[in-house]
């Protein structure tokens, strides 16, 4: 009987945005989410980190190749975000609070259906973005266990 495994790949990219609430006047966006609602935006270094659970290869001992992990989380991921606004130039991200709760959701999205092609019984088992070296926020999709 096969073993359950995680793994994880961790990649890098660089983005802007601002936290706003378009129905709120300045002052209100201010007030909740103070410099981050600045006018002219701020950036941030995200690092993700990808983890799959599944079982391990008997022919190469991998649960996926990370090699693999990488180029596709590069591809369909951080292709779309690096060096972007994530308000204004990310097609997952439009008509959407550019927070990183909604961000790591959206990445989930594009990633879940495509984890199959590495291996056809792993599957995303959490995405971590972590906005600087304090911050982060996890999403496990509707499997948390």
């Amino acid at each position: 009987m096969s073993k359950t495994v995680l793994v994880s790949r961790k990649e890098h990219f660089n983005a802007a945005h601002k936290l706003y609430n378009p129905k709120w006047d300045n002052e209100k966006n201010m007030a909740v989410f103070g410099p981050c609602a600045n006018e002219n935006w701020h950036g941030h270094n995200f690092d993700l980190i990808v983890t799959i659970k599944g079982p391990i290869d008997v022919n190469t001992g991998f649960v996926v190749d990370l090699k693999a992990l990488s180029d596709l989380i590069k591809t369909t991921i951080i292709n779309q975000l690096d060096h972007k606004n994530l308000n204004l130039d990310v097609d997952f991200m439009k008509d959407k609070m550019a927070s990183c709760e909604n961000i790591v959701i959206g990445i989930w999205e594009i990633l879940a259906a495509k984890i199959s092609e590495l291996n056809p019984e792993a599957a995303l088992y959490k995405v971590v973005l972590h906005e600087t070296r304090n911050n982060h926020v996890e999403y496990l999709g509707s499997n948390p266990s």
